[in-house]
């Protein structure tokens, strides 16, 4: 705290002044500044909305990001299928050695795992015809909110939902 003097003499001049009386001066640079405790709890029911706001988008946009991933293996995968039906006069449900000879990127594979069927239904529950496959994509860990995907021969995807983004 810093102390000022403060001097009240008649109105001579040509003497020193004298200290008639003190009084305490505080200034802001003297006095310590902290956060009240209101101010931390606003501080912290702001931060707490923009978290419960921002988290969830976070999210969503992070399963769209692997999905996005996801479709685009499946795109590839099929792009192999019809290379090896044009080489072999057949499709193979064989995605990795063998047979196409591709596998799952790793970003990917931790999120979906993928098999290819030639046999069966396709993604709307209808038998394959005789030269046809299926690429299912089976979401797993935190993925597994989103669903699982399907692309078949016929070009049918399924959810159309999850594949019109």
């Amino acid at each position: 705290m810093l102390t000022a003097f403060v001097s009240y003499s008649p109105g001579t001049t040509g003497h020193a002044p004298r200290p008639a009386e003190t009084r305490s001066v505080t200034t802001a640079a003297s006095r310590q500044r902290g956060f009240t405790l209101i101010e931390l709890m606003i501080t912290l029911a702001i931060l707490a909305v923009l978290v419960a706001i921002a988290l969830p988008s976070y999210r969503g946009y992070i399963l769209r990001a692997n999905r996005a991933q996801a479709k685009q293996f499946m795109g590839d995968v099929a792009n192999r299928e019809e290379q090896y039906l044009l080489d072999q006069r057949v499709y193979t449900a064989t995605i990795g050695t063998g047979g196409l000879g591709v596998t799952p990127p790793s970003e990917t594979s931790g999120n979906y795992t993928f098999a290819a069927a030639i046999t069966g239904n396709d993604c709307l529950g209808v038998a394959l015809p005789p030269l046809g496959y299926r690429i299912n994509a089976t979401a797993i860990g935190g993925q597994v909110s989103d669903g699982d995907l399907c692309f078949d021969s016929l070009n049918q995807k399924t959810p159309a939902a999850k594949w019109g983004n």
